[in-house]
């Protein structure tokens, strides 16, 4: 008897399995609106907000620590490699005032030794790759519903 409530025990089990896979696999939605299995098609191309730099206000910011957004197109800026940053040009600390842009912030700054003696200040290079933290925007249909609220309040 020990057998045959194991047997039947073991058949419940795999029916009841069975039917539930049948009922997750039918209610398993992607998010993406198509099965997951699909090859992605590439986004449509978005076009910038704003124009050509300093001809816009910056972006108001949302919370505290967010970085600021660029209210500027990056149409027709090079690369950023290690020899070069064309962010610098109107936002480095020798250039920001005659630019009328903001300026690089401290933070991002470090100090070094000058041969012959003394310190100046440069761009630290963990901070040289401005786009990782500051981005552009797009007029784009959010991809989900987003109800984040600031902790900022917007300036009147």
């Amino acid at each position: 008897m020990n057998r045959t409530v194991k047997t039947t025990v073991a058949v419940l089990a795999a029916a009841l399995f069975a039917s539930i896979s049948d009922i997750a696999a039918a209610q398993v939605h992607s998010l993406r609106g198509v099965q997951p299995d699909t090859v992605d098609k590439a986004p449509q191309d978005l076009q910038y907000q704003g124009q050509k730099p300093g001809r816009q206000k910056p972006i108001d910011r949302t919370f505290k620590e967010q970085p600021p957004l660029i209210p500027h197109t990056l149409n027709n800026f090079d690369e950023i490699t290690l020899e070069e940053n064309q962010c610098m040009s109107c936002h480095g600390p020798e250039k920001y005032k005659e630019k009328n842009a903001p300026k690089l912030g401290d933070s991002h700054m470090s100090m070094v030794d000058v041969p012959g003696g003394g310190m100046n200040k440069v761009v630290n290079m963990t901070r040289w790759q401005c786009n990782s933290c500051h981005v552009p925007q797009v007029d784009a249909k959010p991809l989900v519903d987003n109800t984040f609220k600031g902790n900022i309040t917007a300036k009147p």
